[in-house]
């Protein structure tokens, strides 16, 4: 009995040996396992952290290019729009260079034209200066003009104005600003003074003042006759009369 007992206690002994260490095994396997785990989630969110980091890094390096891209873009532009204003001052200041060159070139000093009619009335003109045109070459813009009518029959009508356009074609003269007209005995100033030599008409006219020695007259138009130098004046308006001052 006493071997009995012995054999059987000694083999639920070895049972509970058995037990308690299988049981430490898995503990101990157990323990590995969540030590791998945790190494491994360690390694996970490092390799996380590695790869935000280098995507912070080339997000950060993109930007930047693309900043370095639009600073180069700006330069560039500012370079064209630097060259495009360079060539269109270039351009514009050529323009007005030759502008220049072609007034010098058209300007002519001391001009002296002189025509003579059917009827022998010659008509000087002279001026300080003279230029072409721009709208019409035929006709030449006159500086400090001077012009003189003569007449073997009639007396010599005299001519001054800051300003007139003397046609080359039709010999026709356009005198005006400052006009001063003496004829006999009278002066007449007015702003415009037109002479036609194809109907041997001259007509002045806006502000016309006619002085003599015995009276001052205000005439809206005075016409001249270039054959019989006859002068007939006129109101500005049908319904106005000429006013005269005598002295």
């Amino acid at each position: 009995m006493s071997g009995v007992y012995y054999k059987y206690f000694d083999s639920n002994k070895n049972i509970i040996e058995e037990i308690t260490l299988s049981e430490t095994e898995n503990q101990d396997q157990l323990k590995l396992l969540e030590k791998k785990i945790l190494d491994l989630e360690l390694k996970n969110n490092k390799l996380n952290n590695e790869i935000a980091n280098r995507k912070s890094e080339t997000n950060k390096i993109l930007k930047e290019k693309k900043e370095e891209q639009e600073i180069i873009s700006k330069k560039i532009d500012n370079q064209k729009k630097v060259v495009v204003g360079s060539d269109l001052k270039k351009s514009i200041e050529k323009k007005e260079k030759n502008s220049q060159k072609k007034i010098i070139k058209n300007l002519v000093k001391d001009v002296e034209y002189i025509s003579v009619d059917q009827k022998g009335n010659k008509f000087y003109l002279l001026a300080n200066s003279g230029k072409s045109n721009i709208d019409n070459n035929d006709i030449l813009d006159l500086i400090n003009v001077r012009g003189k009518i003569t007449s073997d029959e009639r007396d010599t009508i005299y001519i001054v104005s800051d300003f007139a356009q003397y046609n080359s074609i039709n010999l026709n003269s356009k005198f005006y600003e400052n006009v001063i007209i003496n004829y006999q005995d009278k002066q007449i100033n007015c702003i415009n003074f037109d002479i036609n030599m194809d109907t041997n008409k001259a007509v002045a006219y806006n502000n016309v003042i006619i002085t003599d020695p015995k009276s001052v007259m205000k005439a809206g138009i005075v016409e001249f006759d270039l054959k019989t130098k006859d002068i007939n004046i006129n109101p500005s308006e049908i319904n106005k009369e000429i006013k005269v001052i005598t002295n």
